[in-house]
């Protein structure tokens, strides 16, 4: 089976990518003990305040489906009301080559 990569794009309401990076704690301690999350990482965007992306890379499509529908998942994503614009805008990629694979 592939690698499943997740690249998550979070546009926040003016000012509160601080409230998001705090929202995404718990999410941030229960990845590290999913069996099949490989790398899941938060980046600020360098250009705009407003802008976070995350990186996530799985073992399989078991694996993300696990991340996807666990009960830290569900609790943080009802938390962002105030805090996103809009949804996070999901692209879903394979990993075909590069160090670290």
């Amino acid at each position: 089976m592939s690698q499943i990569a997740v690249i998550a794009k979070f546009t926040c309401i003016e000012g509160k990518r601080d409230a998001l990076f705090e929202g995404l704690a718990p999410m941030m301690d229960h990845v590290g003990s999913e069996e099949g999350t490989l790398l899941y990482q938060l980046l600020a965007d360098a250009n705009d305040d407003n802008v976070a992306y995350m990186y996530e890379l799985y073992t399989d499509q078991a694996a993300l489906e696990a991340h996807s529908t666990s009960d830290v998942m569900k609790q943080i994503m009802n938390a962002f009301g105030g805090i996103l614009a809009g949804r996070p805008e999901l692209t879903m990629a394979t990993p075909v080559r590069g160090k670290g694979l």
